[in-house]
Parts: C-alpha cells; structure tokens; sequence
C-alpha cells in the first residue's frame, strides 16, 4: 500500500496533504502522562522498548497520523559517546559539559551501537504494528544542535556557550562536530536496517548561527550525514528543519540533499511556495500555540497553509512541537481540516 508520506517526500503532490505532528507521542496525551509514571526517569523510558514502542503507537491509534516517530531523544548520541547525560524533573537534560579536546578524547570515538540497542528493538516493536500506510521516521539531531548541549551542559538562551566555543577554539569546535556527524551516520544506519523508512535531521538552533558560520557548523554536516547514510541506504529519504533559518530555508534542500524542508511557523507561506516548494516538497508550519488556542483561528490559519502549499508537495505540520497545555480536541479539529 502506498505510504502518503514517502510520496510526498518523492516529490509528488497530493489532493490533501499527508500529516504528523512534531512530538505528536508526549505530555498533551493523558494516555502518554500515565504511561511515563512507568519509567524511573526519561532516558530510562527512552530506552525501553516497551514503553518507548507504546508511546510512539498511542497517537497513531487516537489519529491515525500519516507517520508515526520514533519516541526517544537527540541526547542518546553523546549518552552513548559515554558522556554523563541525564533528565532532571522540571529541568531538563542537563550533561558534565564537553569544553576542550581533553574532554572530547575522554569521551568514546565512536559511537556504542550496542548502548543504542534498545531503540533498534523499539523500532523493531513499532513497525509490525503500524498500519501499511503509515510511514515510520526516525530521526536525530544535528551536530550543531546536539554539540550546543554538549557544551553548555543543558540549553541556553541564543546558544552563548557554543558561539563563544566556536570562536575561541575552531579547532576544538570542527573535532566534536566531526565526532557527532560520523555518530549520526552510525546511528541512523541501523535505525533504517531496523526498519524506518525515513528519518527527519532536526536543526532546532539554527536560528541561532550567523550566516557566515551556517555552512561550516550546520549545512555541511547535515550534508554529509545523508551523503553518509545513503552511501549505505541509498534510498534513504530526509526531512531537515533548520529551525529560525528565515532567508536561508531557500539553501536547505540544495546544501543538505533533503527530500523535504521543514518550517517554523515564522515563515511566510506565499514567499516559501514560490522560494522552496517549487524545487520539492515542504513540511509545516502551523504556530503550536494556535493548536492550543483551537477554535476559529486554527482553522482559518490552518486553511491558509493548505491553500498556499496546495500546488505542491506538501506534509502538515507544526512549526515546532506540540506543547503540553494543548486539548486533544484541537488536534482532533486540525485534522478534520486538512482532510477536508
């Protein structure tokens, strides 16, 4: 059966346009609340597979989404780089922050696959259960991304840490992102021979970049990170969100070889009609806030989407991800608007 998704990420245009959303399995879902009592804390939930496979299935079986993804976190990668990563209730990861190349070289030159083992045996749950039609992503970070919490030791405001890093020391800066990069090839490798069919590479600090530093700390790895992957997936389909790109969502697909660009809810619909999906498909970009507020305004916000994007490929989405404080009910509502 075909998968509306892949589709798309083929390049093919469709009457509706297939959806998901950004952490569609997380905290909005009583079902999810209930579920994450089960796990001492959050690593420990993303690495069972128990758990980990039934959280990525309950929005698939409450909405049927068009794909499903893989519950786990982009902090996995240097957790099995053997740096001390851990998930504090109400403060998020914090990590002992990677400062040098004395630092680095404490860390694993490569990636302990057999660490990562119990997310393989979570896609290797999911994927006889998803309906035939729903396409299965997995995904990870990017270096930048992944390299500013591992900097910083937990996220920071407009990235300070891992700028003032990149500045002081460029040399310590290329040897942990050259390390996250040959990690991410390694790491999506098995997650596609355990049985995804295709992955999203998520930028979420972009925006933080300066124009000058976007092709050396963020497109280039991104680029060779699915140059990577194919070399042994060759089929292997890419979805990239850069995050707060603004002007440069136009160099995305060309710079990184994505079948999709993904968008923030920032960016204006007309101008990305005519500046990227005229060249492939396009993701997005509804503001989560508005999945919030529900009602009226989500569904002319989300009838102007579908009209801009209608002439192309095109896959629904948020801007960024789903927030706690949303009604499954507006969910339920965006999705009676894009399938019409």
């Amino acid at each position: 059966m075909p998968k509306p998704i892949l589709n798309v990420l083929d390049g093919q245009i469709t009457k509706r346009p297939p959806i998901w959303i950004m952490r569609q399995a997380g905290r909005y879902l009583p079902e999810y609340r209930e579920l994450r009592k089960k796990a001492k804390n959050f690593l420990h939930f993303c690495y069972s597979p128990e758990l980990a496979s039934e959280a990525t299935l309950q929005p698939i079986r409450r909405y049927q989404f068009d794909a499903a993804i893989l519950f786990s976190d982009i902090l996995v990668i240097p957790d099995a780089l053997k740096q001390n990563v851990r998930f504090e209730e109400g403060e998020g990861p914090r990590l002992d922050p990677v400062l040098s190349l004395q630092d680095l070289n404490r860390l694993s030159s490569t990636l302990d696959l057999d660490h990562l083992n119990p997310v393989f045996e979570t896609i290797r749950l999911v994927k006889p259960q998803l309906p035939p039609q729903t396409t299965f992503l997995g995904f990870c970070g990017a270096p930048w991304t992944v390299a500013s919490y591992m900097i910083a030791g937990k996220g920071t405001p407009e990235l300070a840490p891992s700028r003032l890093k990149a500045y002081a020391d460029p040399d310590f800066m290329a040897a942990l992102l050259d390390r996250l990069e040959k990690a991410s090839i390694s790491y999506l490798i098995a997650q596609f021979k355990a049985g995804i069919d295709a992955a999203q590479i998520f930028e979420s600090f972009a925006g933080a970049l300066p124009a000058n530093l976007l092709d050396l700390y963020s497109f280039g790895p991104i680029s060779r990170i699915i140059k990577g992957v194919r070399a042994e997936i060759p089929s292997a389909r890419f979805i990239v969100f850069c995050r707060n790109a603004g002007f440069h969502h136009t160099s995305v697909r060309a710079k990184t070889g994505a079948n999709a660009v993904a968008l923030d809810w920032a960016v204006d619909e007309n101008w990305a009609r005519e500046a990227i999906q005229k060249q492939g498909a396009v993701q997005g970009h509804l503001d989560p806030l508005l999945l919030v507020q529900g009602g009226d305004r989500l569904k002319q916000r989300a009838e102007t989407i579908l009209e801009a994007f209608a002439s192309g490929p095109h896959i629904f989405n948020l801007g960024h991800g789903i927030v706690p404080e949303t009604s499954p009910d507006h969910v339920e509502q965006l999705l009676r608007i894009v399938r019409g």
